[in-house]
């Protein structure tokens, strides 16, 4: 039976010692040295009778008749009991045997889709971390495995469960009306984590600031201008202003941050924010962070996304560094 391969870390077809990030449909540029975990102990399998461990080679009681007489069946007794013990062994082993080609014998398990990593499920193996989870469970911090990354959660905000095949999604937990209606599911706060889209750069290599520049417009229209649906759930964008754009560390690493306020047809409008860095882990593609915080009196603080950038940290780090003003040079 054919299965859809869930996203993860697979050995990579094309480098030996590698594993790459299946998102679930296809192969991304995420490459990582093999993660070899602890295997838990294998229970032994049996094996053919050790000499002196095996099955007694003496009878345990004498013959009814008695003992056999001196130079007669006493000797053809002593081989039949020899005879007995050694069949005794050789149904041990042919069993023994049985058994472990038995297990060879299993069906391989399908393959799956063509071009994707095959997933093998066997009794001693746990399923895989999904994305967007951390390997160490922590209900404080949402981590986003694909990029090595871990943000804070603030109070009142939840983890999404939905399965994006790439990235970390948090939101406040109480949802409304939208202002512009369509929906009654729009949120006060949002908070994405995902991997920087290059397809469409053209010139020279991609940095934090020109991706975030670039971005920007693109998380205003996501949160604010008109949903997946089509829905204009708070009437659209009319006008927007930069309230910052700057350099800024993010867990060690050197990113850029631009940040709008928008004003909306329907609603109080709200702030987005393109934040921009290296990732730490792999091949150190860049991250895009994307905020969306409503404006007016139930948004979140505005402070709050100051915080969360400089909480940012690798996966495994046991501090942050950095965060917003922190001095990492000249514009």
């Amino acid at each position: 039976m054919s299965m859809t391969t869930p996203p993860g870390w697979y050995p990579d077809p094309h480098a030996p010692g590698a594993e790459r990030w299946w998102d679930g449909t296809a192969w991304t540029a995420h490459t990582r040295a093999v993660q070899v975990p602890v295997a838990p102990t294998a229970p032994v399998a049996p094996t053919a009778p050790t000499p002196g461990f095996g099955p007694p080679t003496v009878p345990l009681h004498r013959s009814a008749a008695g003992p056999a007489a001196p130079g007669g069946g006493g000797g053809r007794g002593r081989r039949i009991v020899a005879l007995s013990a050694a069949a005794v062994v050789l149904v041990a082993a042919v069993v023994t045997g049985t058994v472990l080609l038995g297990k060879d014998d299993d069906p391989a398990p399908p393959d799956a889709a063509p071009g994707s990593p095959t997933v093998a499920a066997s009794a001693t193996e746990e399923p895989g971390p999904s994305p967007g989870k951390s390997e160490e469970a922590d209900p404080g911090r949402l981590t986003d495995q694909l990029n090595g990354i871990s943000l804070p959660i603030p109070d009142g905000w939840t983890e999404s469960d939905r399965a994006l095949g790439s990235g970390a999604t948090m939101y406040t937990d109480v949802t409304y009306d939208c202002p512009g209606g369509g929906s009654p599911l729009c949120r006060h706060g949002q908070v994405t984590s995902v991997t920087a889209d290059l397809s469409g750069a053209t010139g020279g290599a991609a940095t934090a600031r020109s991706v975030a520049e670039k971005d920007i417009g693109k998380a205003a229209d996501a949160a604010y201008d008109e949903d997946a649906l089509g829905n204009r759930t708070h009437g659209g964008i009319t006008s927007h202003r930069v309230v910052k754009a700057q350099n800024v560390a993010v867990a060690g690493r050197a990113g850029y941050l631009v940040r709008w306020k928008v004003v909306t047809g329907a609603g109080p409008g709200g702030y987005v924010q393109s934040l921009v860095f290296p990732s730490t882990a792999g091949t150190g593609a860049l991250v895009v962070v994307r905020f969306a915080f409503d404006a007016g009196p139930d948004g979140p603080d505005l402070a709050e996304m100051d915080r969360i950038t400089a909480g940012i940290r690798a996966i495994g780090g046991d501090a942050t560094s950095g965060g917003v003003g922190s001095s990492i040079g000249p514009d």
